[in-house]
């Protein structure tokens, strides 16, 4: 069985596993990290329909006691309705603080997961088993977990770090094309903050996936490492993100995550040589098309600023952004927000 190791070192040391096939080795990599435990598996109801039985087999096999809980598929399930339900639910198996929960899904389920993990009698162990190349390259890896609440996306959550991460890329074959483009605009983002070399391979399609992978987990690992808890150099993982999630709150989760932040990112863009900085819009813009997203925003610039207002980027006066000063190279940049509703009349 071939894989690639990305490790990272943060409050808890943990290695990222990338391979086709390897979820079948999964009860061999998790036994040295939690011993015999018991498991629970929280998944949604679209891969529990395609792999629920599959990974319940390769935990059984391997001399594990597991049991499932299921919740739809999608974002609203990113609720604090849920979160409570799993949490009685481990309460209910009698769930002990040697026992552990495996995230088995996209970013909802690893979201959830992880946060469940933290607060469940105050932090058990977790494995995030990511099936979307959006949870591969980004969600699954760094320690953020979070639910969202009516005022935003998000809003609650903790800096959690899992013992392991397990991405078996063949998972992704089933992937309906337009989550596995949300991913895309996930990979994009990593080219555009710090690695043109990247950035430039992604306009060969289809683009080699273990590979990519593995390049934007090695990105993400080297900016936790340097900013685990989120205070500098991490936010620049945010470019595209902030104009991203006011958009999916503005259409209520209709808009997906990856094509908020592909929405996002051209916002950004067109702000940046407004603030001095240079114009790669167009040249992002035509990148973003050829992936096959819509990059309109749908939205006034009233509406966004409006949005943003409850963002958790925001201090005080001022709001985070992220900003190209070319391909690879992006900054972070503090604007007030009253000026930040300015510069978005002009590019909205």
């Amino acid at each position: 069985m071939q894989y690639r190791t990305v490790h990272v070192e943060a409050s808890r040391s943990y290695d990222i596993l990338i391979g086709r096939g390897i979820l079948a080795g999964l009860g061999d990599f998790i036994r040295p990290l939690l011993g015999e435990c018991r498991l629970a598996v929280l998944t949604d109801s679209n891969v529990d329909a395609l792999y629920g039985g599959t990974i319940m087999e390769y935990l059984h096999a391997a001399g594990y006691s597991a049991c499932k809980y299921v919740i739809p598929a999608g974002e609203a399930s990113k609720c604090a309705a849920n979160l409570l339900a799993f949490l009685n639910f481990l309460a209910g198996e009698q769930f002990t603080r040697s026992d552990a929960v495996i995230a088995f899904g996209g970013g909802v389920v690893g979201d959830l997961g992880g946060l469940s993990a933290s607060l469940y009698l105050r932090g058990v162990k977790y494995v995030q088993l990511p099936t979307t190349l959006l949870a591969a390259v980004d969600s699954s890896v760094g320690g953020k977990t979070a639910i969202d609440i009516p005022a935003g996306k998000n809003l609650v959550g903790s800096f959690y770090q899992p013992s392991l991460v397990c991405c078996d890329t063949a998972l992704m074959d089933t992937l309906p094309k337009e989550i596995y483009r949300d991913g895309c605009a996930e990979v994009i983002k990593y080219g555009m903050i710090l690695d043109k070399e990247l950035y430039d391979t992604l306009h060969t399609l289809p683009f080699d996936r273990d590979a990519v992978v593995a390049r934007c987990v090695g990105i993400k690992r080297d900016v936790v490492q340097q900013d685990e808890f989120d205070n500098g150099v991490r936010g620049l993982l945010n470019f595209g993100h902030t104009f991203g999630h006011a958009i999916e709150k503005l259409s209520d989760f209709g808009v997906s995550h990856g094509e908020a932040v592909a929405k996002g990112m051209v916002i950004a863009a067109k702000v940046a040589p407004l603030c001095g900085l240079c114009d790669v819009a167009d040249e992002l813009s035509a990148l973003l098309l050829r992936y096959g997203f819509d990059i309109t925003c749908g939205y006034s610039a009233g509406e966004i600023y409006n949005a943003l207002l409850s963002d958790k980027k925001r201090r005080g006066g001022t709001i985070s952004v992220v900003l190209p000063r070319t391909v690879g190279d992006c900054c972070l940049v503090q604007l007030p927000v009253e000026e930040l509703g300015c510069l978005l009349e002009k590019v909205i």
